[in-house]
């Protein structure tokens, strides 16, 4: 079991140890993020290897849509803190029960996130030449 400190971020907050932050506003609330949001909470660890699993699995509650029937608000929905911490820790610990098969979901998410990220290279390079073609195309 993984220790940690959930508590809400206040800007200008520099943190020592590892954490990551978690969106608490709109409906990308329960968004992780490495870096600070505006509205956010905070996730305090001792250690690298805790963050990384925690945030696979804060990962995996956002994209299920996990926190929408927690959302409190009619303009601009939020997630208040006592419900996030309630609902956070337990759902962690029951992700992370079957180690090894939890171990395997890391690594099979960090392989896609990988491969993701060389497609969104790649098409980058191709618009790249696109607009270069395009450029020597238009200029004579």
């Amino acid at each position: 079991m993984t220790n940690f400190i959930i508590k809400t971020h206040r800007k200008d907050t520099l943190y020592t140890k590892p954490h990551l932050f978690i969106l608490n506003k709109g409906m990308n609330s329960g968004k992780p993020q490495k870096e600070p949001f505006t509205n956010s909470f905070v996730i305090i660890f001792s250690n690298e290897e805790d963050l990384e699993n925690i945030f696979l699995i804060a990962y995996s509650l956002w994209q299920t849509k996990f926190w929408h029937p927690f959302l409190i608000g009619s303009v601009i929905p939020f997630l208040r803190l006592p419900d996030f911490i309630k609902e956070f820790n337990p759902q962690s610990s029951l992700m992370m029960v079957e180690h090894e098969q939890h171990l395997k979901n890391v690594a099979a998410l960090k392989l896609l996130e990988q491969k993701e990220n060389q497609r969104r290279e790649e098409l980058m390079l191709i618009n790249d030449l696109r607009k270069a073609i395009l450029y020597r195309y238009c200029r004579k």
